[in-house]
């Protein structure tokens, strides 16, 4: 029998076990389970929806005229993040942002995005969300819209042209399997579409094949139309207007399957939508006084609940890790100008939109929900950037990233706690469709460019505005007042620091 000192050791020892379970649980993102074992990790979904604008969801906008309960209810059981942005005001830079935790514009691609023919973007062995949740033991799923270019596979004899403009696609040779895709950057499958819905050519990809090959054409719709897209080859059986469900069903397929298996999952979900062309059917034609915009992302709204109601149904929502944004600010293709009309602020009262270098242009809606982690209904204020999902999932889950996502900083602290002033990036830089910077520090903003930075703006003659834009966003949040006669010495600062960033290769 012990003695009452070795009694006493042994029961400090136990309690020293129990509070390093506890610890290491607490580091990594997993809660301690009965015993003192640490809880498996969590499933992790990423749902990144397409130029749907702050004002889009009412839990930012509570004056919004479109019905979102799903993304609302999303916020109330999670955190919402109030100044979330995107890396670019447009598709592609924020979709190699998100999977990588680097900025775009250390790529080849300095402005604009990619088209159906464009060439892979993410280069190899990069470390990306799936590949580093790969390594960790998750199965990796990606539904929906890539747009981060594919290396097709070349008809023999044919003229080759893989430029990042719409260029002529006869040359792919569409019954080959294309490589540099989503199997190729760490996901074990992949269902959807190569660029956006209005990009030809119009077929579905399914690991790294085409479905269908692109036998018929597919008439275009003119600019100006909300049903917008252009004319190109596609699948006989490809049908723009049904890809909204598609990508649902089979996203949901994914979490039924993976919800029977041993290993957890990463399900990235990159809908279409609310994109051009918008294209709402059934019993959303009709359903908001703003026309098919307004339906659509209502739409939208429906196919992310069904997505959430699959985690639910089959009992992976409490050990499911949820990220929504959008990514990046609300079209002009739109009709912004007539939604206004309308009542309804698809920016959310944040200037510009997408494309552009202001607020409404990168500011998105951000949600987290992780059940026993994230207090249900908080909301934070803390400045983040959507390279920082990499960091911050695989701290979650306790996966170590040894190199790369080099402007990637982990909000996982904040999760934990929405008031805390634990330090996150020394400042953010975004950009705009024609590759302008801004960078933000604090309350400060600066915009190298004399507008809103679109390719209008950056082409256009000199008309005696000053080359650089400076605002204060505490003051002046819908930055009307320019600042940088009054401020040279932060536009100094903030240039300076944008340059380091450029030299050194990463901001983290």
């Amino acid at each position: 029998m012990p003695t009452p000192r070795q009694a006493h050791a042994h029961r400090l020892s136990a309690l020293l076990v129990v509070l390093i379970a506890g610890a290491l649980a607490s580091l990594h993102g997993t809660a301690a389970a009965p015993g003192g074992q640490a809880a498996p990790p969590p499933n992790v979904v990423v749902i990144l929806t397409d130029d749907q604008g702050y004002g889009d969801v009412a839990a930012f906008n509570p004056a919004s005229r479109i019905p979102t309960p799903h993304i609302d209810q999303l916020a109330r059981e999670g955190m919402r993040f109030t100044d979330a942005h995107t890396s670019s005001s447009v598709c592609t830079p924020t979709r190699y942002a998100l999977l990588t935790g680097r900025y775009s514009w250390r790529t080849s691609l300095k402005k604009g995005v990619l088209w159906g023919n464009g060439d892979a973007l993410i280069e190899a062995r990069r470390p990306t969300i799936a590949s580093v949740l790969k390594a960790r033991g998750y199965h990796t799923a990606a539904v929906g819209k890539w747009h981060l270019g594919i290396h097709w596979a070349a008809r023999p004899g044919a003229q080759v042209d893989r430029t990042t403009t719409q260029g002529p696609t006869e040359w792919i040779d569409y019954t080959q399997p294309f490589s540099g895709g989503p199997l190729d950057v760490g996901f074990d499958e992949f269902f959807g579409i190569a660029a956006s819905l209005d990009m030809r050519d119009y077929v579905y990809l399914e690991g790294n094949r085409v479905v269908e090959p692109p036998t018929a054409n597919l008439p275009g719709i003119p600019q100006g139309v909300p049903g917008f897209h252009r004319p190109g080859a596609a699948a006989p059986s490809f049908r723009p207007e049904t890809v909204i469900d598609e990508v649902t069903a089979r996203a949901v397929r994914v979490i039924e399957t993976q919800a029977r298996a041993s290993t957890p999952f990463f399900l990235y979900v990159p809908f279409a939508a609310p994109h051009t062309p918008m294209l709402p059917t059934g019993s959303f034609v009709g359903r908001t006084p703003l026309g098919p915009y307004g339906d659509f992302v209502a739409q939208t709204d429906a196919a992310v609940g069904t997505v959430l109601a699959a985690l639910a149904r089959t009992g992976q929502a409490d050990r499911t890790l949820v990220i929504f944004a959008s990514d990046n600010g609300p079209a002009p293709a739109g009709g912004i100008a007539k939604l206004l009309d309308l009542g309804h602020d698809a920016a959310g009262g944040w200037r510009g939109t997408k494309h552009t270098l202001y607020e409404g242009g990168t500011r998105v809606p951000f949600v987290v929900r992780w059940p026993g982690v994230v207090k249900a209904g908080s909301v934070t204020r803390r400045t983040v950037v959507i390279t920082d999902v990499l960091r911050t999932v695989a701290d979650a889950v306790g996966a170590p990233v040894s190199d790369g996502a080099e402007d990637s900083v982990s909000f996982l602290p904040v999760l934990r706690d929405p008031e805390t002033s634990v330090p996150l990036h020394e400042a953010i830089v975004m950009q705009s469709d024609a590759g302008a910077f801004a960078i933000r520090q604090g309350k400060w903003k600066l915009l190298l460019a004399p507008g809103d930075g679109r390719a209008s703006d950056i082409g256009a003659p000199p008309d005696g505005r000053p080359p650089v834009q400076l605002y204060d966003l505490d003051a002046d949040p819908k930055e009307t007042t320019n600042l940088q006669a009054a401020h040279p010495e932060v536009v100094k600062r903030l240039q300076d620091l944008l340059a380091r960033y450029e030299r050194q290769g990463r901001s983290r």
